[in-house]
């Protein structure tokens, strides 16, 4: 709420609305708010806590300027978006997120919509896994893990959670350290599925098309991959004043050009997660557009 600068009339998209809590944050801060959300619970239950000042659509974020211009959000003050599962999600064990709880191997968002996990798994050859596993799950033993899992598919296709956990366990030689074995392969497979570096692409951009000058944009990662590539967005519109030979300066960049609102990450404090420790990963980052 503090980086984005909530004014009471101001209009707010939150983008990955999930069960409103941002966008009831800024509603009692007496702003405007369309909110975004491919999950249909999600959108089923915000909907029904009747919130006056809050609009309620089932779309992808990717598709945020697209879906706000459409119903008559043509220009807001600010936009946020609240990356990865949500906590309802990974405690659902039919939604298929968690490895920890016996459940179909679904992962999708909107289940609507594309291949299951499960259809990954059984259906890719190894070499299609094992590059999956490495880019999204930054796995080093991407094609150990493809490997054990094409072996075991063979003997009966991958339907559970818990199954592919248990595979991806045998293939690393049980469990070292903090993390679950599982941890990188579950991450890999739910970005994929949902498309979630290429929406966060889009949904970028599209953000700011949509800020009028002087709005703000945050969003908040939970994991490295997003970070950078959201790192790197704001780097690229921030641009940088490059010297001239004949003296002087020129600045270069992406357009439209934004100003950092964080320097660095904001990253929760010990005793949110405390109560929180979801929150451990989580890193807020804001830029504010330049008035040209």
């Amino acid at each position: 709420m503090k980086v984005l600068e909530i004014e009471p009339g101001g209009r707010y998209v939150d983008g990955t609305l999930g069960r409103a809590g941002h966008a009831r944050g800024m509603i009692e801060r007496g702003a405007k708010v369309l909110g975004i959300d491919r999950d249909d619970e999600a959108v089923t239950e915000v909907k029904a806590l009747g919130l006056a000042e809050l609009e309620v659509v089932k779309g992808n974020h990717g598709d945020l300027a697209e879906i706000a211009r459409s119903h008559g959000w043509t220009e807001v003050d600010g936009v946020l978006l609240d990356l990865g599962v949500s906590s309802p999600q990974l405690d659902e064990a039919e939604r298929g997120f968690s490895f920890m709880r016996e459940g179909p191997l679904d992962m999708r968002m909107d289940r609507d919509k594309g291949p299951t996990a499960a259809d990954l798994v059984n259906g890719l050859d190894a070499s299609e896994l094992a590059a999956i596993l490495k880019e999204l799950g930054e796995e080093p033993r991407s094609r150990q893990i493809a490997g054990a899992i094409v072996k075991a598919r063979a003997r009966g296709r991958i339907e559970t959670t818990l199954r592919l956990a248990e595979i991806v366990e045998r293939a690393v030689g049980g469990r070292r350290g903090a993390h679950h074995p599982a941890t990188r392969t579950f991450q890999a497979l739910r970005m994929k599925v949902n498309d979630e570096l290429g929406e966060l692409e889009r949904a970028l951009t599209g953000a700011l098309e949509l800020l009028k000058p002087g709005g703000r944009l945050a969003v908040i990662t939970f994991e490295s991959l997003s970070d950078r590539t959201v790192k790197s967005f704001f780097a690229a519109h921030a641009g940088r004043e490059v010297s001239l030979q004949a003296g002087g300066s020129r600045w270069e960049g992406m357009l439209p050009k934004v100003k950092a609102v964080t320097r660095k990450a904001i990253k929760a404090a010990e005793e949110e997660t405390g109560t929180n420790p979801r929150a451990r990963s989580a890193k807020l980052r804001a830029v504010e557009k330049e008035k040209v």
